[in-house]
């Protein structure tokens, strides 16, 4: 059987936006790993009626509802009783469960006065599976009702999510033999409409498995996704779907289920034995700053210079004077100069160096927005490598600095590969 899901989340601070709905997101991604399509997702208020209204329609449409929030101990946590009104099924007093909250309330929130409003968590639907709640006080709930199984779930993002890993995973996985496996290539130096053009028969023709798009910041993100009875039938069937993107984008694919350059940059630097350091202008320190983002970033990363103005380039750095002079601070030549005395200043093997208008004017010049140089030196030499990042009339100033960090980091990615363009 084919199974559908709708999320109905419940909550009168969602619609107003004073928070962001993280649970829909957290709960499509593991759906799809169960091989469960979610078709729509729904939010509500805190009102009895309407909550009615969402459910009457979802359950014209799917054969899994699952609802977040609302099994609170307040007045306006209602989402158990007008499910259940909806469903035609009793609520029922459950004494362990009344127990456990007693105990969650003593052990972790050290009280012994327990609000008499807390009892109305332990009221749950007769028959249902009890989703037991270790790290809070609202268990959750799952039935099955004239076709449609509903579980409940509640609200705070980190109860939500052990519930859905930890008990309605379970419950769920025995409504489907088939599961949703996926990969992820991370494309930079092509844009999303490249990647689709280069990329559309092989888009077109696929049912299971299938290819799709996604555009991020500067870089574009294909996701290879199979259904399958077993990972291992799975893998059989993505295997040549990415060969084929593999042999079309070539190094244009920087990685396969990683997350950033910067991850592949360090991978590729720690695998060969290599320490790094940037020297930043119109970055502002930026590639130093995702670097050591990364865990484990200090056993290849020794250093970076902000070099703002033309007087740090010149006293930290070492770039000559008349250099400057000459050429202008946003120029190949100092874009090389800096990387070599970024490399030498920090005793690293590899510097990279980026210099550039990141806007939103010209510089006193007369370089355009989004002129940037980036350079390269290693023992072997240095290069350089001029980029237009004006892009169109949206992008701003911090798009530009962005994507200067990108070129960055695929600069020096392909210099540990060997396919410096």
């Amino acid at each position: 059987m084919q199974y559908t899901a709708e999320l109905i989340a419940v909550g009168t601070e969602l619609l107003l936006g004073n928070i962001a709905n993280t649970d829909a997101q957290m709960l499509s991604e593991g759906l799809s790993t169960l091989g469960i399509n979610v078709y729509y997702h729904t939010v509500v208020g805190d009102n009895p009626q309407r909550l009615k209204e969402a459910l009457e329609i979802a359950r014209r449409r799917a054969n899994i509802i699952i609802t977040t929030g609302g099994l609170g101990p307040t007045y306006d946590d209602l989402t158990k009783q007008t499910i259940c009104e909806a469903f035609g099924l009793p609520l029922e007093f459950h004494e362990d469960i009344w127990e456990e909250i007693c105990a969650y309330f003593m052990q972790r929130m050290k009280r012994e006065d327990i609000p008499e409003g807390n009892k109305q968590q332990a009221m749950l639907p007769v028959g249902c599976t009890v989703l037991d709640n270790p790290v809070g006080t609202a268990p959750g709930c799952a039935f099955e009702k004239d076709g449609i199984h509903v579980v409940m779930l509640p609200g705070p993002p980190f109860e939500c999510r052990y519930l859905f890993e930890n008990r309605a995973r379970a419950y769920l996985e025995k409504l489907t033999h088939e599961r949703i496996f996926s990969h992820e290539l991370r494309v930079f130096g092509m844009g999303e409409s490249q990647v689709e053009h280069a990329l559309h028969e092989i888009m077109v023709r696929g049912t299971n498995p299938t290819l799709a798009p996604y555009a991020k910041t500067g870089e574009c993100l294909l996701r290879a996704t199979a259904k399958a009875h077993t990972e291992e039938e799975a893998e059989a069937m993505l295997r040549p779907l990415i060969g084929e993107v593999r042999e079309i984008l070539g190094d244009l694919i920087y990685g396969e289920d990683v997350g950033s350059l910067e991850e592949v940059v360090f991978a590729l630097l720690k695998e060969r034995g290599l320490t790094f350091s940037a020297a930043e202008s119109c970055t502002g320190g930026l590639i130093a700053k995702r670097f050591t983002d990364l865990p484990g970033a200090s056993a290849v990363f020794q250093g970076g210079v902000v070099s703002y103005t033309n007087a740090v380039k010149e006293q930290a750095l070492g770039v000559p004077h008349e250099l400057i002079e000459k050429h202008g601070a946003v120029s190949e030549a100092v874009a090389c100069a800096m990387a070599e005395g970024c490399r030498r200043l920090c005793g690293s093997d590899v510097a990279v160096s980026v210099t550039g208008v990141a806007g939103p004017d010209r510089d006193e010049n007369g370089n355009p927005v989004g002129m940037v140089f980036l350079g390269l030196a290693t023992e072997h030499g240095t290069i350089c490598r001029q980029v237009d990042l004006s892009g169109g009339r949206g992008r701003t100033r911090s798009d530009i600095r962005t994507l200067a960090g990108h070129h960055a980091f695929d600069l020096v990615r392909r210099s540990l590969l060997n396919t410096v363009l």
